[in-house]
């Protein structure tokens, strides 16, 4: 386990990162000064520019260009996949100490350059600064945290049973080949990061694309590890989107597996058509609708806070944001009245400042999103927020309130659909099974909350709620802020394809295939079958 000293993660409170702000606005002046500059497409280390481009900017002001990135072309993509099959024998081959030790040396850069690399999620997608310096150190310990599965593994060789004295057997784990990584807007650093270390540790070569939106973050990772020591064949970066380069790569003939993080709709699609000549494997991370319980049992200043924090951190732009709530009757009016005071109290604003809370939306698409659920609400009550914020220039932006809504019925859309929004849908139930069935009546299962000072309702709460990933009495998040190592972040039903989470034991193992080996001699076996150690 890495050092926790000067770690920020996502249930960090602001005063634990007073001690930061002097780097943090370091790191946002020297950003300042490098702003609109066009980056390019990466191939085998070498940068291509000249295509058409698009504007990456900030959705806490709307007229600032953080960069300009290359529209990536099917040629561009074409070439990309070409180079890390090119490049997949020789990094497949080396020793996997090697590549375990490269991928350390990532983290560690990726340490070094933390206040830098948030920064720009500061800018790019408007982060808080304890959500973007937390994203980094996620990243880091991400990367620490696979390289260790395969040293932990021996690298996945182990010695099987024998039924004939002569005979040598072993299974081994052994990559695929070129994977694609699709990383979404809401974590750039994280959630590309993380998969990109998955494959390379195990020995696969990457073709990387990022969200349009946080397209700069993606090239800046990339720069990282290859300044860390990932060789240029083996990390190949593209940008674009729609059929040009997201298209083209997941139906790219040449791409052995895939990670997509994003959508319900657009994961299960690329599930359901990825396959072509033969399976190949696809990790979908999908989204949530993410369900707290409070019983009557409550510590409710805990419940407030943990809700509160979960609802509405990164303005609900998290797939493990808590969207809905079960509060029962006894409790619910005290209850309600200390969220939505608590919610009053959230700072909003440029995402820059040192005490903002909750900055902008990422677009204008999510803004009309969320004038969409404010106006299907009218059964319900708006008890706080339901508007876009204009005033003290955050007009600039892509700004709108924290926004709780109660008294619509428990089958309303709102407690169905996922949003990605600051959004909070909360219901009131008689008794903890009615709530539990209200909770599982959704197509996700992702993450779930439950507030209790019961043991035994805790007990049923882990037993009957679908979800891959619970919690209970989490004041620092009551279904947000999962750690590597500590929270595997598995979905279930339509929030994940794959049954093995993403920060958890098993996730290594998904960038690999078993291979069986079988050697029969006449001399007493070996220790180890002939190339088992390079694998």
């Amino acid at each position: 386990m890495a050092s926790t000293a000067q770690k920020i993660t996502y249930t960090a409170t602001p005063d634990q990162i007073e001690a930061m702000h002097q780097s943090f606005d370091e790191a946002l002046a020297r950003l300042h000064q490098s702003l609109g500059g066009i980056r390019p497409i990466v191939v085998n280390g070498l940068d291509r520019t000249g295509r058409p481009l698009f504007d990456v900017t900030a959705p806490a002001d709307a007229s600032l260009v953080l960069a300009r990135m290359q529209k990536g072309t099917a040629a561009d993509v074409d070439d990309a996949v070409n180079a890390a099959k090119g490049g997949f024998p020789a990094w497949s081959a080396r020793p996997w100490q090697e590549r375990v030790a490269i991928i350390h040396a990532g983290a560690e850069k990726i340490r070094e350059r933390k206040f830098d690399l948030a920064a720009i999620m500061i800018l790019e997608c408007g982060k808080s600064r304890a959500e973007a310096i937390g994203e980094v150190e996620e990243g880091a310990d991400l990367l620490d945290y696979y390289a260790r599965q395969v040293e932990d593994a021996d690298g996945f060789v182990r010695q099987m049973e024998s039924l004939d004295p002569r005979e040598r057997n072993e299974s081994i784990l052994r990559p695929f080949g070129v994977w694609a990584i699709l990383s979404p807007f809401n974590f750039p650093h994280a959630l590309a990061a993380g998969p990109i270390a998955g494959a390379l540790v195990a020995g696969n070569t990457v073709v990387f694309k990022p969200a349009s939106a946080t397209a700069l973050s993606g090239y800046e990772l990339v720069r990282t590890l290859i300044d860390a020591g990932v060789p240029t064949d083996a990390l190949q970066f593209v940008t674009g989107g729609g059929e040009e380069a997201g298209e083209a790569l997941v139906r790219h003939p040449g791409i052995d597996g895939a990670v997509f993080t994003g959508s319900k709709e657009v994961g299960f699609d690329l599930y359901q058509s990825f396959s072509t000549a033969y399976p190949k494997p696809i990790i979908t991370e999908m989204g949530g609708k993410n369900p707290t319980i409070v019983t009557r049992n409550a510590d409710l200043g805990k419940a407030v806070e943990g809700v509160a924090r979960s609802a509405f951190g990164f303005s609900g732009q998290k797939c493990s944001a808590c969207s809905r709530v079960y509060v029962e009757a006894p409790v619910y009016d005290d209850f309600m009245e200390r969220l939505v005071a608590r919610t009053n109290t959230l700072a909003v604003g440029d995402p820059a400042g040192r005490d903002i809370f909750m900055g902008p939306v990422i677009d204008e698409r999510a803004v009309e999103r969320f004038d969409e659920a404010v106006a299907s609400a009218t059964e319900g009550t708006v008890r706080t927020g339901g508007a876009r914020l204009t005033d003290d220039g955050l007009d600039k932006g892509t700004f709108v309130a924290p926004t709780i809504i109660d008294g619509l019925p428990l089958d309303h859309d709102l407690f169905k659909r996922e949003l990605f929004l600051p959004f909070l849908t909360v219901g009131k139930v008689e008794s903890l099974d009615e709530a539990l069935r209200e909770a599982n009546a959704t197509e996700y299962g992702l993450t779930a909350g439950i507030f209790s000072e019961d043991e035994g309702e805790i007990a049923t709460f882990f037993d009957k709620i679908v979800a891959g990933v619970v919690y209970a009495n989490r004041q620092g998040g009551a279904t947000t802020g999962a750690w590597p190592e500590s929270q595997p972040f598995c979905g279930w039903k339509g929030s994940g394809s794959s049954g093995k989470g993403a920060l958890g034991p098993y996730y290594v193992m998904q960038f690999l295939r078993e291979q069986s080996r079988t050697v029969v001699t006449d001399t007493q076996p070996s220790a180890r079958l002939p190339g088992s150690d390079v694998e």
